[in-house]
């Protein structure tokens, strides 16, 4: 993943979403924040918006104990490269820190363990 950035939805213009932060919105019990970037398919990730890899996707919601909680489907659907997710958990602090991705390179690498094959999150 790379040319990660915020992106400010329409919908957090919305009077039931309250901003808490920068980018970080509260709606009900949880916060959220929207993202958009750029996969990689020569690092073995999707090739499209509606074709997201499960990797490095899945490494960030485990690292930052986050959710995809909208896929704005009409976006990605209509984009060719830019993929645009909402990030949710019901602690602020997982989605401060999930932010601090904006701006970084994010991918993985496969390692080999005593003949075992792991996927390696790496944030630079």
């Amino acid at each position: 993943m790379k040319n990660i950035s915020n992106y400010d939805a329409e919908k957090y213009k919305n009077e039931k979403y309250f901003k808490e932060a920068d980018g970080i919105y509260k709606v009900k019990n949880e916060f959220v924040t929207s993202l958009i970037f750029e996969q990689e398919p020569k690092l073995g990730e999707g090739d499209s918006p509606i074709n997201i890899s499960q990797y490095p996707l899945e490494d960030i919601l485990d690292k930052f104990c986050t959710y995809i909680s909208d896929f704005y489907e009409e976006l990605n659907k209509n984009s060719h490269t830019t993929c645009y997710y909402e990030f949710a958990s019901s602690d602020i602090e997982n989605i401060k820190n999930l932010r601090s991705v904006i701006g970084k390179h994010v991918y993985n690498i496969t390692k080999n363990i005593d003949g075992t094959e792991y996927e390696e999150l790496i944030i630079e």
